[in-house]
């Protein structure tokens, strides 16, 4: 594979090729997907969304794989932010010494969000923080955070203010000016967006006549939601001049170039790993043929192509 073809500079972070893993599908590299494979391969790793305390959950079950998509309200699980710091992560990087992590960072109120940033920050285990209000399956903040633009900037300034590492502010869809949302992290001094998390939705069985999740509601994802993701990065790119890691039912490297062509730098990968554990590795592989069949050079030249034609009025 040559590297340099899919190399990608963001703010913090120097990445071989563009994809990662979404926040929660690989856990803090210790999960049995995360295990498959040599995780060198990816551009970097997202955490699993860390709060100032361990959390539980919700209530089984938490997962539900449908045909056309998957239905999750696993709530935040994580042991909190020790020990994410004191084992979690040294595990981590005496396997992936070189590997680019982005601690994804959440909480019930800005207090949280800030002390689990800072705690990151300071012991500089972590190349950039995801700031993720966005999460539609907790009772308090998430994307009571997300949902609001006047909170997105006063949260994203109280982070920014605690800590030196670039921040990523995940948006959620559940919006209905994704815009205002774009422009309000950019606001609050956001280095870039992360776009999208999960539609918020239900589904009911017919047979038992109740939800599969045990908390009802939860967050959609799938393939079902490119469009929606394609359309809120291809708005906010046109609205803030931020670099944008695109997520939202990525299935193939042509997701990807797409993802690009909206107006993304990078992109997460989450619930394609449901159907092919190794998803990440083989759209990173499947990437290079793919760029020449549509005459793409490298994905830099093809993010300036993009933004010039965004300059320039497409």
């Amino acid at each position: 594979m040559d590297e340099q073809r899919l190399a990608v500079t963001l703010p913090g972070l120097e990445l071989k090729n563009p994809i990662m893993p979404a926040s929660g599908s690989f856990g803090f590299g210790d999960t049995k997907t995360a295990a498959s494979f040599d995780l060198n391969n990816l551009g970097a790793l997202v955490l699993k969304t860390t709060t100032p305390q361990a959390k539980k959950g919700n209530p089984q079950p938490q997962i539900a794989v449908l045909k056309n998509g998957i239905l999750n309200s696993v709530g935040l699980t994580n042991p909190g932010i020790e020990q994410v710091i004191t084992n979690k992560i040294p595990a981590l990087r005496e396997k992936y010494p070189d590997l680019p992590l982005i601690g994804s960072v959440a909480g019930e109120e800005i207090a949280d969000y800030v002390e689990v940033a800072a705690r990151f920050s300071t012991a500089r285990q972590v190349q950039a923080i995801e700031l993720n209000v966005s999460c539609p399956n907790i009772a308090q903040g998430g994307m009571q955070f997300g949902s609001d633009p006047q909170m997105i900037t006063r949260l994203t300034q109280a982070v920014k203010a605690k800590t030196s590492l670039p921040l990523y502010v995940k948006l959620t869809p559940n919006v209905t000016d994704i815009v205002a949302c774009a422009q309000a992290a950019k606001a609050g001094g956001a280095d870039g967006l992360t776009m999208i998390n999960t539609v918020y939705g239900m589904h009911i069985d017919p047979q038992t006549r109740k939800p599969v999740l045990g908390n009802k509601m939860g967050g959609w994802s799938g393939p079902g939601i490119k469009p929606l993701a394609i359309r809120m990065i291809y708005q906010a790119a046109h609205a803030v001049n931020l670099p944008i890691i695109g997520v939202g039912g990525i299935t193939t490297a042509q997701d990807v170039i797409e993802m690009y062509l909206a107006g993304a730098s990078a992109v997460q990968i989450g619930s394609a790993q449901f159907q092919d554990p190794l998803a990440c590795k083989h759209i990173a592989e499947q990437l290079p043929a793919v760029m020449d069949q549509l005459n793409v050079s490298s994905l830099e030249e093809l993010r300036l192509e993009v933004r010039k034609e965004m300059k320039d009025g497409r």
